[in-house]
C-alpha cells in the first residue's frame, strides 16, 4: 500500500510540474505590470484551448499530490 501510494505521489509530481512548465506565462514582467497592468486585469481570459486544459490538470495534480502526501504522513504514523 505504502509503495502504490508513493508509486502514485511520484506520477503526480511528474504530472504537476510538466504541466506548470507548459502553461504560458500571464505576465510580461515589470514592464507589463507598469504598462499593461489595467489590459491583463480586465482583459479577457481564454476560456479554451491548451491554456484552459493545462490549468485544469495542474488543478487536478495539485489536489492528488496534496492528498496523497496526507495519507501517506497519517499512514506512516
Amino acid at each position: 500500500m505504502n509503495t502504490a501510494l508513493m508509486i502514485l505521489l511520484a506520477i503526480a509530481s511528474i504530472i504537476l510540474i510538466v504541466s506548470v512548465l507548459l502553461q504560458s506565462s500571464k505576465s510580461d514582467g515589470l514592464s507589463g505590470s507598469i504598462a499593461g497592468g489595467a489590459e491583463q486585469l480586465f482583459g479577457k481570459k481564454k476560456s479554451r484551448g491548451i491554456d484552459a486544459v493545462l490549468e485544469k490538470v495542474t488543478s487536478i495534480a495539485a489536489i492528488c499530490f496534496i492528498v496523497i502526501s496526507i495519507i501517506l504522513v497519517a499512514i506512516s504514523k
